[in-house]
C-alpha cells in the first residue's frame, strides 16, 4: 500500500514537473513573439524552463519518463 502511495505522488510530481516546463515554454514563446526578449519576466521563465528541463533529464537518466 505505501509503495502504491509513494508511486502516485511520484506520478503527480512528474506530471506537475512536465506541465510546468510546458507552460514556461510557451510563455517564453508569446514574449519572444512580442519582442520582450529582454524583459525579466522573460528571463524568470527561462530560468524556470531550465530547471524544469533538467529535472526531466534527470528522470529520462533513470527510465522514469516515457
Amino acid at each position: 500500500m505505501e509503495n502504491e502511495k509513494r508511486l502516485e505522488a511520484f506520478e503527480k510530481m512528474l506530471e506537475a514537473v512536465k506541465n510546468n516546463y510546458e507552460t514556461a515554454d510557451n510563455k517564453m514563446k508569446r514574449l519572444k513573439a512580442e519582442g520582450k526578449e529582454k524583459s525579466a519576466t522573460y528571463r524568470q521563465f527561462f530560468g524556470h524552463r531550465m530547471f524544469y528541463k533538467q529535472m526531466l533529464e534527470i528522470y529520462r537518466k533513470y527510465n522514469l519518463t516515457d
